[in-house]
């Protein structure tokens, strides 16, 4: 399962860019700034936001140790900056002064590609600053690149629709036509694939585009058999223009974000959908996965990033319930009286504690057990603690179900019967968000921010959605 755990809204205009360190999320936007936030509590740095772009930044991106930061920008600059103090270290020039449209390091923090709008692509040393090779593609615009995992190889996607590999020296491997109406955005798995004989290196490689398509390629390379880029397969789901991959940090899940304001992540073994998350309200620009952990950064036109953290579920291991009723056997008994207190039960705390319930006592108890091994005279006190015992299961088994995370309102998380659109752009339970309204008065149950408005608008679509899903899945 994956949640939204949070938003920030602090840039002025589009986020263009997102990147994590192991610490740290970086976003840049068209605001020309660049932010920082903490990843323990997602609070913005002291140092943040950082400012020297004179124009739109497109781009950002950690050094593999997370201590220097690059952005790039229209204004013709890459800057590298302290990412802990904020202070900037250097200036890079592009020649010719076109516009930068993205930027990387190499794994080693060696090298730092910088591509442009004039069709450069330019190699910098990250330690001396100095330009150290150069190259160009013809006709088009440098918009996504990637190295590849042994830094070997590095990967640029053009306007023009063109794949082009390049070794470390700067010289073109090969090109080909990927994405007939330009090329978005390329991402290496950090996994290499099994199969590599003889000191063949083999890596997935995942490239998107204005053709609506996800593609994934296997890229194999020797010193002595040389190089080779192989089509694999096309990821369906999205209807526009797909503007942002990113692999997990294990290689298992691929997310993507699109002009239809959804992000889809893909399980790569399987190739399926996982999930379809759908709570931004303009085009998705850049997604990001963080490198240690399950979070996922989600930017937009709609000035917000979103992060995601995957709960309980990872592919290829077992159904959501069954992982479900394994996070529930792990609960201590001080997570058990959490639990009470959250059902109001706050009086059986000390009760539960003296028997030593844990999770797996949790899940075990009944009418009989509470009333003659615990002594909890009070009826009324058995049948709330069983009745929200029996809640604990039926989230267990409408899980099992495989129900749709957008169907599933932010608030009762449960299957919404009666969505509505708030102001905040979610959707929720129309009873569920009259009660906050009524509670909380004009707070986001999503985002904690002030709600411009308290109308609350038919979500009819999405009824229409979960009408279908009910009619597929409950014959």
């Amino acid at each position: 399962m994956v949640k939204l755990i949070h938003t920030l809204a602090d840039h002025g205009d589009d986020v263009s860019c997102c990147a994590f360190s192991s610490t740290l999320l970086a976003t840049c936007s068209l605001d020309k700034t660049i932010r920082l936030y903490s990843l323990s509590d997602f609070a913005e740095l002291p140092h943040s936001p950082l400012k020297f772009h004179t124009y739109a930044v497109h781009c950002c991106s950690f050094s593999p140790s997370g201590h220097v930061l690059a952005s790039c920008s229209t204004d013709g600059t890459t800057v590298l900056w302290s990412a802990h103090s904020g202070h900037t270290l250097t200036v890079l020039e592009q020649p010719g002064g076109s516009p930068v449209r993205v930027c990387c390091f190499s794994p080693d923090s060696t090298y730092l590609a910088s591509g442009a709008a004039d069709g450069s692509v330019v190699l910098w040393n990250a330690h001396s600053y100095k330009l150290y090779r150069c190259g160009s593609v013809k006709d088009s615009s440098l918009v996504a690149c990637a190295f590849s995992p042994d830094g070997g190889l590095l990967v640029t996607g053009s306007s023009g629709g063109d794949l082009t590999v390049w070794d470390d020296r700067m010289r073109c491997l090969h090109s080909e036509k990927a994405h007939d109406l330009g090329i978005t955005c390329c991402s290496f798995s950090s996994q290499p694939l099994s199969g590599g004989e003889h000191g063949l290196q083999l890596y997935r490689l995942a490239s998107c585009g204005q053709d609506c398509e996800i593609k994934l390629w296997v890229v194999s390379f020797t010193r002595v058999l040389g190089f080779e880029l192989k089509y694999r397969s096309t990821l369906s789901g999205h209807c526009a223009p797909v503007l942002a991959c990113a692999f997990s940090h294990d290689g298992q899940m691929l997310a993507s974000g699109s002009v239809d304001k959804s992000v889809i992540i893909y399980d790569i073994g399987t190739q399926s959908v996982l999930h379809t998350l759908t709570q931004h309200t303009r085009y998705v620009t850049t997604c990001a996965f963080a490198p240690n952990t399950l979070l996922l950064a989600t930017g937009s036109m709609d000035k917000t990033v979103n992060i995601w953290q995957f709960d309980l579920e990872t592919p290829c291991q077992g159904s959501v319930s069954d992982q479900l009723k394994h996070f529930i056997e792990d609960w201590s008994e001080e997570d058990v009286s959490k639990w009470l207190r959250a059902q109001g039960l706050e009086d059986l705390v000390d009760i539960f504690r003296t028997n030593n319930i844990d999770g797996k006592e949790l899940l075990h108890l009944t009418k009989e057990s509470l009333a003659g091994d615990m002594k909890i005279e009070s009826l009324g006190l058995r049948s709330k603690v069983l009745r929200s015992i029996d809640e604990l299961r039926t989230r267990m088994e409408s899980l099992s179900s495989g129900i749709p995370d957008e169907f599933i309102c932010p608030i009762t998380r449960e299957l919404m019967k009666d969505p509505v659109i708030a102001s905040d752009g979610y959707s929720y339970e129309r009873e569920a968000m009259e009660s906050w309204i009524h509670k909380k008065k004009r707070t986001s149950p999503m985002t904690n921010l002030a709600l411009p408005s308290l109308v609350l608008t038919p979500n009819r679509t999405l009824k229409m959605a979960i009408n279908r899903w009910l009619e597929t899945h409950q014959k």
